[in-house]
């Protein structure tokens, strides 16, 4: 999640009744902190483990975000937050995009906030809002296999606690088998490179595995690219 951004959003809007809780999934002791400290936000951040959450709502990768109106129902189920696949585009030597394709993703991103600003704004009435039905419909319930992968992912990080690498690796293979399309999974079952990120070597190879497939899903929002 790209926290500057949340912060500005959170500052302008928090006089209405709406905050920002930010979840960094992380199953790595600290391998967070240093992203949360120097964004300095000031509304909550907190680090989920063993991937609850994810669990819960069948989040597959980062930046992913969850509607919740004062009532406690789900506005708007997991989507992708303005992320978009400009980075598959990349020149990997110089870090660098097309300047067509860097449009398109920082025009996904302004879409995204300010369509989260439009429903703080105007609540219900915002057409960016699901009412009940349209919710439940972009819900994804979770099938056996996501459910075993992740209690599967739970299981290997009780098995690295207790020093058995090998025996957790094997679980974890298993969890990422069952569920493929969870990078969270995958993510916290590589190493890290010297950022400290799951950015390697193997994760570009796996991205490129995927062919014309998405990495992040498309969102069902006006002015988001399809």
């Amino acid at each position: 999640m790209d926290l500057p951004v949340w912060q500005q959003l959170y500052s302008e809007l928090k006089d209405n009744n709406f905050v920002v809780l930010a979840v960094a999934m992380d199953s790595r002791e600290g391998a967070e902190l240093p992203w949360i400290e120097a964004a300095k936000p000031e509304y909550p951040c907190l680090i989920d483990r063993e991937h609850r959450l994810a669990d819960i709502y069948n989040m597959v990768n980062v930046p992913q975000a969850i509607w919740i109106d004062e009532q406690g129902r789900v506005v708007r189920p997991v989507e992708t937050a303005g992320s978009y696949e400009g980075f598959r585009a990349m020149d990997r030597s110089k870090g660098t995009m097309p300047e067509d394709v860097a449009k398109v993703t920082a025009d996904a991103k302004k879409t995204y906030i300010a369509a989260v600003r439009d429903w703080v704004l105007k609540g219900p009435q915002s057409e960016h809002a699901f009412d009940e039905q349209h919710a439940r419909a972009h819900v994804e319930a979770p099938d056996s296999k996501r459910a075993e992968a992740h209690v599967l992912f739970r299981l290997g990080q009780a098995l690295l606690k207790r020093g058995r690498a090998d025996d957790a690796e094997k679980v974890f293979a298993r969890a990422r088998d069952l569920h493929p399309d969870s990078w969270n999974i995958w993510r916290q079952t590589y190493p890290p490179n010297e950022r400290g990120l799951a950015a390697g070597p193997e994760f570009w190879a796996r991205v490129d595995a995927l062919g014309k497939r998405r990495y992040y899903a498309p969102v069902d929002m006006k002015g988001m690219p399809g």
